[in-house]
């Protein structure tokens, strides 16, 4: 059994941290099209947050990804169960995403919307856990950098648990 652990991220340094996120967006963006693709479930929050501070006009669109089983380990494979309702050529991409573990879903969600011909695509995640990966991918906008825990709250969940949590929290063994 896993139960809440410590918290990790307190609820205002995310703020803080979202609203210098979107700040540098909005400039890089500046007089752009741009389409901010988030990555469900885990990044809805973020993504909410995030669009609600940015300065600019965006389009948003959602990609429906599964990774991880009812553990705590990534499968290893990966399942789109949703996919874009807006066309992706000529245009700027942001996917936003709530955690970098791996890389695979990420590396695999950039081939899958390369052949698609986006004008640029790059990647905004709040979380990275980079001694997690196997696969390099950049990251154009970071979030924080954390250990390698299991975290919940802001959105990420344990099977579909914790999502409501305003802070991010280390999940531990019971």
């Amino acid at each position: 059994m896993k139960k809440l652990g410590e918290v990790l991220i307190p609820a205002e340094a995310i703020r803080t941290r979202v609203r210098e996120l979107a700040e540098t967006i909005s400039r890089d963006y500046h007089g752009e099209d741009l389409l901010m693709v988030g990555i469900l479930k885990g990044a809805f929050i973020f993504l909410a947050d995030l669009v609600r501070e940015i300065s600019i006009p965006v389009q948003i669109d959602f990609l429906g990804v599964a990774s991880y089983g009812p553990g705590t380990d990534p499968s290893g494979e990966i399942k789109v169960f949703k996919d874009l309702n807006q066309p992706v050529a000529g245009r700027n991409i942001l996917i936003v995403d709530d955690i970098m573990d791996t890389g695979l879903t990420t590396d695999y969600l950039l081939r899958l919307l390369r052949v698609r011909n986006p004008k640029s695509i790059r990647v905004c995640t709040l979380l990275d856990k980079p001694s997690r990966r196997k696969v390099e991918v950049g990251i154009d906008y970071l979030g924080f950098q954390i250990p390698d825990h299991f975290v919940v709250g802001y959105g990420m969940d344990f099977n579909e648990a914790f999502r409501y949590l305003p802070e991010i929290h280390r999940i531990t063994a019971s």
